[in-house]
């Protein structure tokens, strides 16, 4: 390596060997250098590239500002960051696993080597709920760039069959012009338009193979909806019919609602244990929505659903009932 070069070294060995915690001396840094790199370093010159390193924006704390030696103070992400997104790649059931490998690695190389091991350290049980799907981030990619082109794709979605096997749905390729990519309920979805409807329609991005681009769709796209709002009436993102409600719920589940819902709802308080709510969703998405909840929900209004309700109830209670 040449001398000239050599700041870029006492720069990388700054950011993986040391950070608050983990001040190098001099001597250390020296010392790694010749090791790593097979460039000794005059001391005086070690200064001077850690003043260029100064004075070209990094923030690096010295022995004369520390009294214990030198250590980057200043990276992309803080520690806290770090450790929120890695942990939110590991448990992202839809990014395979080594692909969330990968992307952890990635990140934890903004950090030094003593944060990497404590993400180590913290995460120590596997996430067997990974999925299987390699082609996740190429389909990823693909819908990317057909949103910015405009263009449509056509893709098989594929389904478990009795054997567990994921097998296409259908014999012909689903063909649709992507809009836009949202985070919903721990998954990644497209939203997009088909050529034969007005409505929207969703895709698990993790479950598209064979995915390739086409040209655009005849028809115009017309207006745009709000990604988040249109996921926010697709309860669990059931698809189908969207349906005002009037739920009864008990306190303890205000939370759930409104993480569901979002804060624009109004609810009036019914009794101390009790609130009545107005929400919009997908009438399939509410049913599966109130039968979780069934504890401690209750459907007033459409009229129609709640019935539908009464009787999925009833002919749950006679299966259990058989002996």
């Amino acid at each position: 390596m040449e001398k000239k070069t050599s700041v870029l070294a006492v720069l990388e060995i700054l950011r993986q060997e040391s950070d608050r915690d983990h001040p190098l001396t001099a001597a250390q840094i020296q010392q790694k250098m010749e090791q790593q790199y097979q460039c000794p370093i005059e001391r005086r010159t070690l200064y001077a590239n850690i003043q260029m390193l100064k004075e070209f924006g990094y923030e690096i704390s010295t022995y004369q500002e520390n009294g214990h030696g030198y250590y980057l103070d200043n990276r992309d992400f803080e520690e806290s960051e770090i450790m929120l997104l890695c942990n939110a790649v590991h448990a992202s059931n839809f990014i395979p696993r080594k692909h969330s490998n990968d992307l952890i690695k990635k990140l934890l190389a903004t950090q030094s080597r003593y944060t990497a091991q404590k993400y180590r350290n913290m995460v120590y049980i596997d996430n067997l709920r990974k999925k299987d799907n390699q082609d996740f981030f190429f389909s990823l990619q693909i819908l990317l760039e057909a949103v910015e082109e405009k263009c449509a794709v056509e893709f098989d979605y594929v389904q478990y069959n009795e054997k567990l096997q994921l097998v296409p749905r259908r014999t012909t390729p689903y063909v649709v012009q992507p809009v836009y990519l949202v985070y919903e309920n721990e998954k990644t979805y497209l939203i997009a338009r088909h050529e034969k409807y007005r409505d929207f329609s969703h895709y698990r991005v993790d479950k598209i193979r064979n995915i390739q681009k086409r040209e655009a769709l005849k028809e115009p796209l017309g207006p745009l909806c709000d990604p988040y709002e249109y996921a926010k009436t697709k309860v669990y993102m059931y698809g189908g019919e969207v349906l005002d409600f009037i739920l009864l719920c008990h306190r303890r589940i205000l939370d759930d609602i409104v993480d569901h819902f979002g804060r624009e709802i109004q609810i009036v308080v019914q009794d101390p244990e009790h609130f009545i709510t107005r929400v919009k969703g997908s009438r399939e998405g509410v049913i599966y929505l109130a039968m979780q909840y069934a504890k401690w929900m209750e459907i007033l209004e459409p009229v129609s659903v709640r019935e539908e309700m009464k009787a999925i109830f009833s002919a749950a209670l006679s299966r259990y009932e058989k002996k």
